[in-house]
């Protein structure tokens, strides 16, 4: 019988995407497959994805096998515990401290550790319950988790002996990861690095991609092709003329303009948390790393142009934007109709893409490559593989979508047009469910429990991301409170009483953590040696 396997497999685009790729596939298909990357080095990178979440290093660089001191010393990481909302209740252009609402600050935090459980619910319908009795006004993150005190101190989520006490993200910067990663797959892993530019895909009689042409007129051939060729997307979009599907009837943003601060880290510490600042027709990220902060203001056009974006976003930091390099970048929001067509299949930009307000760029690469090496074919490429991926990433992009969207559809700032239309657009099914679920005082999704189950289970972390906690944290900081407490709570008054235990532990640990922690600074300098 003829020999059936995968032998051969090109990567089209270097970057992020590219060799992330790479190094992932090097490792999962094993020395029997060659890999190549084509990547084209006069095509400039995006670059602005520098926040992720926490399953990186477990479904990443745990399997690549690189200790997660090692990997963050290559690529100036720190730390993130979680992102801090700023002025999204307040009226007001972009500023980069909280206002005041009703005499307190506002903001809030989506917060990466675990909710804690008690008698078997999670904490969050404990709070509810006092919430709506009136027996707290305490926000919910800063009664329900360790971390909010912490984080606004700028202590780390290690101590100096390395002893970690809560889950957390890194920041970094992706030119410096495509860097290190080129290095381990080539010189590791043997995957091949041709720097060409593709000119054409040579397809067959089927339709399938046989090889690439290049302006350097080589002809590259391969079994199976992944598309990492960013926004271009020039073979699942190009060659394979798959249709790329449209969400700006659910997420107006549209454009972004970008830079990178010097910050002076001995007077202001290093924040361990992403900010997220509500601005007149968007919101602005700051990403924080030793020595500097990457920012950028992600904004709708169809409500300001970019030099008013431009102007309001270098205001706010103090900048000239005459002399301040600047990126502007154009994108779109949105995802293929199939991300695999054939034997192509689309990772990264050329894939899907919703603007980074919850760090989704390089969780969306690391979902699909888990998932492609889970349904890897061979020649055959049966439909079944094909179909079953496509439906993982199409549920994986549209869950994401969905949470993206209660954040600017909920937000109870109207004061500009842009604000005013997010509570226009049309909510997508599913967020109606939820929503309703929440309202009702149910759990949103299965809450994870504890961090062994975080970790265990991949398969349920990439399908069942945006979990209970994640949408209380958003909802509840935005000020939409359920509509009443769990009705099972009801009959069950002694729960009540006995969850207000768990809640003094956790001001008890809250003060200990605060007594005992080094800053966030301090850890990373002894981290990276500086």
């Amino acid at each position: 019988m003829e020999d059936q396997r995968i032998k051969s497999v090109v990567i089209l685009g270097g970057g992020t995407a590219g060799w992330m790729s790479a190094a992932y596939l090097g490792k999962a298909l094993g020395p029997n497959v060659k890999v190549t990357v084509l990547e084209a080095p006069t095509i400039p990178r995006i670059g602005v994805g520098e926040a992720t979440v926490p399953n990186l290093h477990k479904t990443f660089f745990d399997f690549l096998g690189i200790p997660e001191d090692e990997w963050m010393r290559e690529v100036n990481a720190s730390y993130k515990m979680g992102i801090k909302f700023l002025n999204w209740r307040t009226p007001g252009a972009g500023q980069s401290t909280p206002r005041s609402i009703d005499g307190k600050p506002d903001y809030y935090y989506h917060l990466f550790g675990l909710l804690p459980n008690h008698e078997n619910l999670p904490l969050s319908h404990h709070w509810v319950a006092d919430r709506l009795a009136g027996r707290t006004d305490e926000p919910f993150d800063y009664a329900c988790y360790r971390e909010p005190p912490v984080m606004d101190r700028n202590l780390s989520p290690k101590y100096l002996d390395g002893t970690r006490w809560t889950n957390y993200a890194w920041h970094f910067d992706t030119n410096l990861v495509a860097a290190f990663l080129k290095r381990f797959s080539t010189e590791k892993q043997g995957v091949i690095h041709v720097e060409d530019e593709m000119t054409e895909a040579v397809i067959d009689y089927r339709g399938y991609v046989t090889g690439l042409r290049t302006k350097g007129g080589k002809l590259i051939e391969a079994d199976f092709f992944v598309d990492c060729s960013g926004f271009r997307a020039l073979l699942i979009n190009g060659a394979m003329r798959e249709p790329f599907l449209d969400m700006s009837d659910h997420l107006m943003n549209d454009s972004a303009v970008a830079t990178q601060v010097p910050n002076d880290d001995e007077a202001t510490g290093v924040e361990p948390y992403t900010s997220s600042i509500a601005m007149s027709s968007g919101w602005t990220w700051k990403i924080p790393m030793l020595g500097r902060f990457g920012t950028g203001y992600v904004f709708s056009s169809r409500f300001q142009s970019r030099d008013d974006a431009t102007l309001e976003f270098c205001k706010m930091w103090g900048l000239d934007p005459e002399t301040q390099p600047l990126n502007h970048i154009k994108f779109r929001s949105g995802r293929n109709r199939r991300t695999w067509v054939r034997n192509v299949v689309g990772i990264g930009l050329s894939s899907c893409f919703l603007e980074p307000l919850e760090s989704t760029g390089i969780y969306f690469i690391t979902a699909a490559l888990f998932q492609l090496a889970k349904h890897f074919p061979d020649k055959n490429f049966d439909q079944i593989l094909i179909d079953r991926f496509n439906a993982e990433i199409n549920t994986m992009f549209d869950d994401s979508r969905d949470f993206l969207q209660v954040h600017f559809s909920f937000a109870p700032r109207n004061d500009t047009e842009f604000w005013k239309a997010c509570k226009d657009l049309e909510l997508a099914d599913d967020i109606t469910e939820k929503i309703k679920m929440y309202r009702a005082g149910l759990a949103v999704n299965m809450p994870i429990t504890d961090e062994g189950t975080y970790y265990a289970n991949f398969e349920a972390e990439f399908r069942n991301f945006w979990n209970n906690s994640n949408y209380y944290c958003i909802l509840a900081g935005l000020d939409e409170l359920p509509d009443h407490a769990l009705p099972a709570l009801a009959a069950r008054p002694e729960q009540i009483e006995s969850a207000q235990a768990v809640f003094q532990q956790i001001k008890k640990t809250q003060r200990e953590l605060i007594d005992t922690l080094p800053s966030t600074h301090q850890f990373l300098r002894q981290l990276h040696g500086r």
